[in-house]
């Protein structure tokens, strides 16, 4: 199964989109689109997912939002909590597209980072 965190206005998450259908998928794997400014995620489930993206939960948070600068989530002191309550109470603050695979994640910007999660693609 494939996971795919989308904003359909996004050119970065159509992009993503278009590959693994495209390229990365030619078995035709079963992808869950999930478009998660219409379905937000819970705390519980960012913090599942940071899991598998194993970065800091700062690097999923989209800090060019007008919101990011609203809620002052540039500070540093802010726990990991604070900020994953900040994501699911406004999901527009979510990196996007956030592919899943086989129990890891990438962010797919630029949408070419999801070739990582097809190593039978890899070089």
């Amino acid at each position: 199964m494939i996971t795919i965190y989308h904003n359909r206005r996004c050119s970065k998450s159509r992009g993503a989109c278009e590959l693994i259908s495209d390229i990365y998928n030619p078995s035709n794997e079963p992808v869950e689109i999930v478009e998660y400014l219409h379905t937000p995620l819970s705390v519980t489930q960012l913090e599942q997912l940071n899991r598998l993206l194993g970065c800091p939960v700062r690097e999923m948070i989209r800090d060019s939002e007008r919101v990011y600068k609203e809620l002052g989530l540039a500070d540093m002191s802010l726990s990991d909590a604070q900020l994953y309550e900040a994501i699911a109470a406004h999901p527009i603050l979510l990196q996007r597209p956030i592919v899943v695979r086989n129990g890891r994640a990438v962010v797919g910007r630029p949408p070419e980072n999801v070739k990582a999660l097809f190593p039978e693609f890899a070089n």
